[in-house]
């Protein structure tokens, strides 16, 4: 019975865990509950106000799970954990088959990652929370499952289309899962193979040991075994015991020890019940105790703290020459209201605003925003614009890196500066008549203006051209001028981040300090 209820809760978690990452900024979803997800997670919450040197309302969910914890132990891992239960669907045990799985000693790496994550927070970066299991859950769904669905989708959809009985009902179907699903118009992603990638690995690790990533390699874990050291409920073998091995066998995480009476460690148990579902003696109980769990060789020493905080001493000093490149680079622009640091020291890489930008502009930073910034949001105009309407990164954001600016606050706020390379613009070089930009700029008082110029054309004729120039005071850097533009890339005009001074007529920004153009600082 016991085990039912849990495949049930599992089942209808996941489920829930799925609408919650689709539901991210569709219409009618509030951001506070596409965020929900992640503000459950303590190791975010927690990561997020120690890096970021401020407390934000939404880490008080996070204490839900603490609780929880401290009353039954990591039943998080084995009944809530999306991510969890999708390794439990893809278990891979035939390709196990009855392979020796690694030494305890291997549970220490997990208890490492969350030190290294814990002491990174303190110097102000969350690089390492790309290793969250709630965060790697989202990416995954929002950047790989479901770009790769809408591509499948797409594909079947024009296949069928052909055959003219089928046409109302395929019709139909994409008005239903379009927006409610997948976003009406397929949004580009940088990301999917290497997200992908990742999600597979972490799958294939499997074939290792069960639930791999579980025993040896989850921050999240690690954080929540080490308070179920002291939780309340927990596993516990009494006279009725027959030593016949099968709950050692049926234990998903390897943590009960023969030679220990068949005990095993609070920290390591998920509390997925399969060791009493497994004996037939009645063996196996789980009764309320007072008291905290003896320590285990593999759990975290002083020894491993301390080197645990040289190794982030020395990743935040060669992370910051990261930065620093990031900070030079002339095409890093950021989501709106995103100041560097805040970004760098909030951002935990859970790829909610990836997911819920409608035109697909902002990607995973790869080399735009150096080591450091590696995985925070940038704005990729050539793959898609800011929407000068659209507020959803910053609403659906749970750590508030991307601050919930209303969209008249949005609107007025500089992300980036445009330049128009006079040697590509077709107007400039080629006598070409266009004016997409400055047709396609959105603000009320047109950020391109249009200078008329005689020339003559190829025939001799007199030809009346509009060339466009960029008013630096004006623009705030949306980029639809840049993905509209008809040039081959790279774009004839171009969104540099507000660090680069331009001036008309250079293809190239030139990098001096300060915003250097006489613009709007908001």
């Amino acid at each position: 019975m016991w085990i039912t209820l849990r495949k049930i809760v599992q089942t209808v978690a996941l489920l829930a865990a799925f609408a919650l990452v689709i539901g991210s900024g569709r219409a009618g979803w509030s951001g506070e509950l596409g965020s929900f997800l992640l503000q459950i997670d303590p190791l975010a919450a927690l990561t997020s106000m120690v890096a970021g040197r401020v407390f934000f309302i939404g880490a008080l969910w996070a204490l839900l799970l603490l609780g929880l914890t401290l009353l039954v132990g990591r039943a998080w891992c084995g009944w809530l954990c999306p991510l969890g239960t999708l390794l439990d669907l893809f278990s891979l045990q035939r390709l196990r088959g009855k392979r020796k799985p690694p030494s305890e000693s291997w549970r220490k790496v997990k208890y490492a990652l969350l030190l290294l994550i814990l002491f990174a927070a303190l110097f102000g970066n969350l690089t390492l929370m790309v290793l969250d299991p709630v965060t790697l859950f989202e990416r995954t769904v929002s950047s790989s499952l479901l770009p790769a669905l809408d591509r499948g989708i797409t594909a079947a959809e024009t296949a069928l289309y052909r055959f003219p009985a089928l046409r109302e009902f395929i019709l139909g179907f994409d008005d239903w899962i379009r927006p409610e699903v997948l976003p009406r118009t397929p949004a580009p992603s940088r990301a999917v193979l290497l997200y992908a990638g990742i999600f597979i690995g972490i799958v294939a690790l499997n074939i290792v040991a069960e639930r791999f990533w579980c025993r040896y390699l989850c921050p999240l874990g690690g954080l929540l075994g080490l308070l179920s050291k002291v939780g309340l409920v927990r596993r516990e073998v009494n006279s009725e015991c027959k030593g016949c091995q099968l709950c050692t066998r049926a234990c998903p995480t390897g943590t009960i020890q023969p030679e220990a009476n068949y005990a095993s460690d609070p920290s390591e148990c998920t509390m997925c019940l399969e060791c009493m579902d497994a004996c037939p003696w009645g063996g196996v109980s789980f009764p309320a105790r007072i008291g905290a769990a003896p320590w285990q060789e593999y759990d975290p020493s002083r020894r491993q703290a301390l080197i645990t905080f040289g190794a982030a001493v020395a990743g935040a000093g060669l992370l910051h020459f990261g930065k620093l490149d990031g900070e030079n680079h002339p095409h890093r622009i950021q989501p709106p209201g995103a100041l560097e640091n805040d970004l760098l020291a909030k951002c935990v890489r859970c790829g909610l605003c990836v997911a819920v930008c409608p035109t697909g502009g902002l990607q995973p930073a790869i080399a735009e925003a150096g080591v450091e910034g590696f995985w925070t949001p940038v704005l990729v105009p050539r793959l898609g614009y800011c929407n000068y309407a659209c507020n959803a990164c910053g609403m659906v954001c749970p750590t508030e890196a991307i601050p919930p600016l209303s969209v008249e606050q949005k609107q007025l706020t500089v992300i980036g500066r445009a330049q128009i390379d006079q040697d590509r613009c077709l107007p400039w070089s080629q006598g070409i008549p266009c004016i997409v930009c400055e047709e396609m700029c959105p603000l009320p008082e047109k950020a391109i203006t249009l200078e008329e110029v005689e020339t003559r054309d190829t025939f001799g004729g007199i030809l009346i051209l509009q060339r466009p120039r960029v008013l630096h005071n004006r623009c705030i850097g949306c980029g639809v001028c840049e993905y509209k533009c008809p040039a081959e890339n790279p774009a004839a005009i171009r969104v540099y981040s507000p660090h680069v001074v331009h001036q008309q007529g250079s293809g190239q920004g030139q990098h001096r300090g300060g915003r250097g153009d006489g613009g709007r600082n908001h």
